[in-house]
């Protein structure tokens, strides 16, 4: 369970807000990228076929790492956007509780 503290939560909200921007534009940057890495990396194999290039490339641990690192951090962006929703749905439940609240305080 998250510790929300005594801070409000727009506070909470902006600094998960930002945590997932910046995840998120991390991981845009790998899946944006990928075609031009694997271009540059099939250049770089030399007078060969392309197909054979491209072949040699995505058979490379390199290529591997690079996969890796781009679904991680899709995962790292992914979970930043959930703790930010979760902030955001925490404190609808804390409106909707304070508003029952107030409801049954004019029932009584």
């Amino acid at each position: 369970m998250v510790d929300w503290g005594d801070r409000p939560f727009s506070e909470l909200y902006y600094e998960a807000g930002n945590e997932w921007a910046e995840r998120e534009a991390a991981a845009t940057l790998l899946e944006d990228c990928k075609s031009a890495v694997l271009a540059q990396w099939v250049s770089e194999q030399g007078d060969i076929a392309v197909n054979r290039a491209e072949n040699t490339v995505k058979a490379s641990p390199r290529w591997s790492q690079y996969i890796e690192d781009m679904v991680q951090a899709r995962l790292f962006a992914n979970k930043a956007k959930v703790r930010l929703e979760s902030i955001k749905m925490r404190a609808m439940e804390f409106q909707g509780k304070e508003a029952n609240a107030r409801v049954e305080a004019r029932l009584t």
